[in-house]
């Protein structure tokens, strides 16, 4: 036994007011993208639409030079699920119509969504966007279109999400938190960090902790804005893009303030569209602006356009591809405990799990092929990505 100075008692008398930090991480699938449609034009075939439209803009000498299969594999997926996350609009890209016309998009598009769902044919994400809290008429409208739609959708589906946007104060997401408590459902909502209050508040505090506190368990993510972010630092329009230090800065604030919290991050849009004359160009754009995400670890992003599902799937595909050689002979090495030129900790185990299953739910690879290069099955893969480090 060897000697020691400090007695149990002393430690545990001197260590009672440290609480154990509670890490969480995000439960079930995360859509690669949410598409942004106007209230006023969602119509029963809406889905289908997008994916058809996507098809038939596929011209392959345009598009950036992918590895073998993966335009197949994105072809397959277009058929067969467009669109991951659906969010009907009734902010900027909706616009400001009459108040009756309102009433009845946020009653029409609620019973569609519904019927949708009871179909089958829903995304396996969606919901609708309000107006944010600017003003108290804006107020006022939003949350008169949110009580039409939710009381017109009756039955909230799974995976259903409210965003909440240009958010500025704790107060905000503190009242909207209320006002979702009158519903008496558990209705998630996530935050859009497009006002550079949203990231650092008027006392030089990071914002977004206290925001996601003030949400009571109810936010389920952060998506950046990239355009009302960037004009609001005051850049001009020729720099108001997603490869800008500004965002960078504001993704890495998102970042750091959501990590162990079980809120997901997801990226902002480009407003470069893949259409006419400019079609290369716009899918050239989409691709790298996707594949820089991707890197930067924000795995989901801002659609606004069917042809731009091509170059989301194809960048989100490549990216998972191209990694699975790689990174399936670390977690193995890790899993097994073989020595070999990478020594990684078990946070990248983690990361690495969550690599895999990412690409399993997406459609980027098949659950055969990860088993056959991890030696792991899907159980296997979850218990790593949600163990604590």
């Amino acid at each position: 036994m060897y000697e020691t100075s400090l007695s149990p008692e002393d430690v545990a008398r001197v260590t009672a007011r440290l609480s154990t930090v509670e890490r969480s991480w995000p439960v079930g699938r995360q859509p690669v993208h949410t598409c942004y449609v106007p209230a006023g034009r969602i119509i029963g075939t809406t889905v289908a639409d997008w994916g058809r439209e996507a098809l038939e803009s596929i011209e392959p000498e345009l598009l950036p030079d992918l590895p073998e299969g993966v335009l197949e594999r994105v072809e397959a997926k277009l058929r067969r699920e467009p669109i991951e996350d659906l969010r009907i609009d009734f902010e900027d890209g909706y616009g400001a119509p009459e108040d009756d016309v309102e009433d009845m998009d946020a009653e029409s598009t609620a019973i569609l969504l519904s019927r949708w769902v009871a179909e089958g044919t829903a995304p396996p994400s969606c919901g609708l966007r309000i107006k944010s809290f600017d003003t108290a008429e804006l107020r006022e409208r939003g949350l008169r279109t949110l009580d039409i739609f939710l009381t017109a959708l009756g039955e909230i589906p799974p995976g259903f999400v409210i965003t909440f946007p240009k958010v500025t104060s704790v107060d905000q997401v503190e009242v909207f938190g209320e006002v979702l408590d009158l519903f008496g459902e558990d209705l998630k909502f996530e935050i859009q960090v497009e006002t550079t209050q949203s990231i650092v508040d008027g006392e030089g505090r990071l914002a977004i902790p206290r925001f996601i506190a003030a949400g009571r368990g109810r936010v389920t993510g952060l998506h950046f804005g990239t355009y009302d972010y960037t004009a609001g630092c005051g850049l001009s329009a020729a720099q108001q893009h997603l490869a800008h230090g500004a965002c960078d800065f504001a993704r890495h604030v998102m970042q750091v303030s959501a990590a162990g919290t079980g809120v997901r991050l997801s990226d902002g849009s480009t407003n470069v569209l893949p259409v006419g004359d400019q079609k290369k160009h716009g899918w050239d754009t989409h691709y790298r602006l996707t594949r820089r995400s991707l890197e930067h670890g924000f795995y989901q992003g801002w659609d606004l356009h069917p042809a731009q599902l091509v170059t989301r799937y194809a960048a989100v595909y490549a990216f998972y591809r191209e990694g699975l050689e790689a990174d399936a002979a670390r977690l193995k090495a890790y899993v097994q405990n073989v020595s070999g030129g990478v020594l990684d900790e078990p946070a990248t185990a983690q990361a690495l799990s969550s690599f895999f299953l990412r690409a399993v739910d997406c459609g980027a690879l098949d659950p055969v092929e990860v088993q056959a290069a991890t030696g792991l099955d899907e159980s296997a893969l979850r218990g790593l990505a949600t163990r604590s480090s």
